[in-house]
Formats: C-alpha cells, structure tokens, sequence
C-alpha cells in the first residue's frame, strides 16, 4: 500500500454529529482507538475494544468498506441511574477504506483482552519477493 492510499476514513456522518449531536433514531457509538501497521506481507490494525466479548462483535467487509463493531456487555438496568458516567455509549465503531491491494476475503482477527486485532494480507502478485538468478 502506498503513502497516498488511505485506509481509514471516517464515517459519513461523523461530522454532523461532533458538532450537532447524534441524529434522532440512532444510536451514539465509540470510536476505538487503533492502531495501523504496514509490513510487507500487508495491513494490522489493532483496536482497544475493552468491555467486548467475541459474541458481541461485529466485523464486516461491504465490497472495499471494513465496520468493526462493538457492544460493551454491561448493559444498565432500567431502574438504575448512574451518578456520574464517563462513556454513555455502549458500541464502539470505526468503518475503514480498503485499498485494492489488500485481499479483503483473506481477512483474519483475534480478540484478546479487549485487544481486536485485524491482519489484512496485501495481494500476493504485489507482496516483494525475491528472484533467484541461476548461472547459465
């Protein structure tokens, strides 16, 4: 992937709602902090998700759009009101940009204390290899 290729984007209503709040009908999410590293074998992203268990993850490919989500597995009761709450969201969410050297039908992630972590292998025809040159 080159230095031009963006892989993350922002979701398309994402400015809307820093500056006016969230839309009437959907619901305020998270966005996790990631990390992106490049090798030459292709893409890791690292994701802290804490409070996310396997079953409440989602991790989608939409044509060159990748969504991981998450819902936190503490859900308040009804009766309970908190005191004081620094995150009143209970999902996380980022949605990325897939660059078209990346295999997005080989993706592979683990999820380990609330670390998501994503590996996105780049094609095979543009990974580097070496040529071995034989003496004639």
């Amino acid at each position: 992937m080159n230095n031009q290729t963006e892989i993350e984007r922002t979701q398309s209503n994402g400015a809307d709602e820093r500056q006016n709040g969230p839309t009437p009908g959907t619901e305020s999410a998270l966005r996790p902090a990631v990390d992106i590293f490049e090798t030459e074998e292709g893409i890791t992203l690292r994701a802290d998700m804490p409070g996310v268990s396997k079953d409440r993850l989602n991790l989608r490919v939409d044509g060159t759009n990748l969504l991981v989500e998450g819902r936190i597995g503490i859900t308040p009761q009804d009766q309970m009101q908190p005191l004081y709450a620094d995150v009143r969201a209970a999902v996380y969410r980022r949605n990325f940009l897939l660059s078209n050297e990346l295999e997005a039908n080989k993706i592979d992630a683990n999820l380990k204390d609330g670390v998501l972590t994503v590996r996105i292998p780049k094609r095979a025809e543009l990974r580097p290899r070496r040529i071995e040159v034989r003496t004639a």
